[in-house]
């Protein structure tokens, strides 16, 4: 009898029998020697927590607010292209167990299944992550979003271009996908993606500056998250610009190798900050402890991103709804052994570093 997995290494090495080798490197790996990919998850390793004892933590509460909006936890899920090469439902599968989670999901640009779609089966708060191609494509899809409910915008900035994925290009993905998943990446965009494949659509990522967030702000009244901020100075800058929220993320590790990692870059971002705008992370969370960790660094929530796409592989919008759960149980445990019965009292003092 297969017993059912007890932690989220169980769902990755479920899943990763389940996808197909190019799908499964193509969400797994990173670019160039994979330093800042695996840097991501080291780094957590490297903190020690500091628990305080005979404090009365009969009843822990993990409720917060994100922008203002109720959650249940302080994870949000992170946006990952292409939920459809794991299970035909894709995203509204994704959604539902978000939404049953209570917490917020952010839908990528390029999903495999449109924004009206998700929305429509969605029971939680959506967010819509925007890559940047023209801005007469973002505008639109900005509108879109905006007209289907979403309740925020997460304008991606680490990418100008794509970082070299080794894995993807020993894999040929590119060619796998048009073959087996054309439309996998489709979903909000299918003339443009098509155009894209044959390589004849602009893409103007490179030719952004900070002057994009003010233009964003002008077409929408929702607020401007900025995901992709690793450094003080451009935290600052996107306050000066009008961001609403900061996401602390090197993009899983896929975008510039030797970055530094999140968690590493987040005490001096949240410094710079000084309580003026939200600040989140993402990459490296696997267990509650780690969301623990990141919290007590200064961020609000963190974001997680493949282990949603483990649990969609492993047993889709139910395994999706389990992976939420075991962190939410292993947080709630992480808060009451070190004698943290609400977020407020999860502080600085509460970590170390290992070599201190």
């Amino acid at each position: 009898m297969c017993m059912q997995p007890v932690n989220l290494s169980d769902y990755e090495a479920l899943a990763q029998i389940r996808m197909e080798r190019p799908i499964w490197d193509y969400y797994q790996g990173g670019s160039g020697d994979e330093i800042t990919l695996r840097e991501n998850r080291r780094v957590f390793d490297r903190l020690w927590l500091r628990p305080r004892v005979l404090v009365n933590v009969d009843s822990i509460d993990l409720r917060t607010s994100i922008l203002g909006t109720p959650v249940s936890m302080p994870v949000l899920i992170a946006p990952s292209a292409a939920h459809g090469m794991i299970l035909p439902e894709g995203e509204c599968a994704t959604a539902q167990a978000v939404g049953a989670a209570g917490t917020v999901m952010s839908l990528s640009t390029d999903s495999s299944r449109s924004m009206e779609e998700v929305a429509q089966v969605a029971s939680g708060p959506l967010w819509f992550q925007r890559y940047y191609y023209t801005r007469k494509e973002a505008q639109g899809l900005v509108e879109r979003a905006q007209a289907s409910g979403y309740r925020a915008i997460v304008l991606t900035v680490d990418a100008p271009l794509l970082g070299k994925r080794e894995r993807d290009i020993r894999n040929n993905f590119g060619g796998y996908q048009r073959t087996n998943h054309p439309l996998a990446f489709s979903g909000n965009a299918p003339h443009l993606s098509a155009k894209r494949l044959e390589a004849g659509e602009p893409y103007e990522g490179k030719t952004l500056t900070w002057e994009t967030l003010p233009w964003l702000r002008s077409i929408t009244p929702l607020p401007i998250l900025v995901k992709g901020i690793l450094t003080a100075e451009d935290a600052l800058l996107a306050l000066e610009y009008g961001a609403a929220g900061i996401i602390v993320s090197n993009h899983g590790g896929r975008q510039l190798d030797s970055a530094i990692s999140s968690l590493a870059a987040l005490p001096e971002i949240v410094a710079a900050v000084a309580g003026r705008c939200e600040v989140y992370l993402d990459g490296g969370i696997r267990r509650g402890t780690d969301i623990l960790k990141a919290l007590a660094l200064g961020a609000r929530a963190v974001l997680i991103g493949r282990p949603i796409l483990w649990g969609l592989a492993v047993n889709g919008q139910e395994g999706v709804r389990h992976v939420l759960e075991l962190l939410r149980a292993e947080f709630e445990l992480a808060m009451l052994l070190s004698g943290c019965p609400t977020l407020a009292d999860i502080q600085p003092a509460l970590v170390r570093r290992a070599d201190v």
